[in-house]
């Protein structure tokens, strides 16, 4: 293997064979960087949002020298970074036309003031372009495989990027210029390397989708989500489990109201729901080829995020109706990891049946040489 790797001119990260030296000093302003978007730094001024702006450009950067080797195949570098850097400079001073809330023309200031609301959903949006970039990486190999040159019809993409934005503008809704702006993006680097990249590219650019403020449409999911889980609940303690349970919406209590637990939209609606539509995108769309079966990894990301609620509030109330209240309440503030445990043992499951149907064997990871 050494020999191999010395003839090819590659060497290994020095840091246990993982890591570059740079990269530790991105680690540590990453974790800076997610530091300061706790909620006790809201409205102290820009100095988050730079931070988590510098990670992102570091990140970027790392990325670039893991993938010297491919990044090296790639013409017209220079004319990417060149409009892309234009296209990010567009939508930081003219992305935002709705001042009512937050006074900033950036679409990126609008975007992180969502992000690190404590009283949003949308904290994972935080997450995502760096997941984004670590599937790049995944496929950099399939990325430069094909045909890469300057493709002159993706620019009919970022015309429809740009006439989305102007809409976003006129109408100010500020969540059509971000889909404009991750529109734009996908075309740029269509533009500059082509069709192959577009195609290869595309669910990496889907991803990106996961930055998108849910907002109200979120909310209308996650109250239903939060119903079905009491309701099945309810059902199951009425079969035996504490069968005089009484239900009142997300709330569930007993017969005498010594103890209530509700099904909380933070423990069981839009959070775990999005990680798990995450994850289940992510798994899916690296473990297997056959498209119907990625799709129903992802569309089983819902009855996963019931099915970890279930459970976890089901052990709750039994440890409540055995021990009493204070036992259930420790369960409830304790052991919330049951949700995604649960989920992502089923989506295992799940995962290994798919496979034996036409026998679809994982995807393997794309290999590629460190930068020497």
């Amino acid at each position: 293997m050494a020999d191999t790797e010395a003839k090819a001119g590659l060497r290994q990260p020095p840091i246990g064979g993982v890591l570059w030296p740079h990269e530790l000093g991105f680690l540590g302003l990453l974790a800076v960087a997610y530091y300061y978007t706790g909620s006790q730094f809201r409205g102290g001024g820009s100095m988050p949002l730079y931070l988590f702006g510098a990670a992102l450009v570091a990140a970027v950067g790392v990325l670039i020298y893991r993938c010297q080797e491919q990044w090296s195949k790639l013409p017209n570098r220079a004319f990417f970074l060149l409009l892309t850097t234009a296209w990010v400079l567009l939508f930081a001073f003219f992305g935002n036309a709705t001042l009512g809330y937050i006074s900033t023309h950036s679409l990126f200031a609008w975007l992180f003031d969502i992000y690190t609301s404590p009283l949003a959903d949308d904290q994972h949006g935080l997450l995502i372009p760096f997941v984004v970039l670590v599937l790049f990486w995944w496929r950099r190999n399939e990325l430069v495989a094909g045909k890469l040159a300057f493709w002159w019809p993706a620019s009919l993409v970022v015309l429809a990027a740009l006439a989305t934005h102007l809409l976003g503008f006129v109408v100010q809704e500020t969540k059509l210029s971000l889909i404009a702006f991750l529109i734009g993006l996908f075309g740029l680097a269509g533009l500059a390397w082509g069709r192959h990249w577009m195609k290869t590219s595309l669910f990496p650019f889907l991803f990106l989708l996961f930055c998108y403020p849910a907002g109200d449409a979120a909310n209308w999911l996650t109250l239903r989500l939060r119903l079905m889980v009491s309701w099945i609940v309810y059902m199951i303690g009425h079969l035996g489990l504490a069968p005089d349970l009484v239900r009142d919406g997300t709330q569930i209590f007993d017969a005498d109201h010594t103890f209530a637990f509700e099904v909380a939209a933070a423990c069981s609606g839009i959070h775990s729901m999005v990680a798990l539509l995450a994850l289940t995108t992510i798994y899916g769309f690296i473990h297997f080829k056959n498209p119907w079966k990625r799709f129903a990894l992802i569309l089983s990301a819902v009855p996963l995020a019931v099915a970890g609620n279930v459970v976890r509030l089901s052990f709750t109330i039994f440890m409540a109706e055995t021990f009493g209240q204070d036992a259930g309440k420790a369960v409830e503030n304790k052991f919330g990891f049951i949700t995604i445990l649960v989920a992502i043992l089923c989506m295992i499951m799940l995962s290994r049946w798919l496979e034996n149907l036409g026998n679809d064997k994982p995807q393997p990871a794309a290999q590629g040489g460190n930068p020497a």
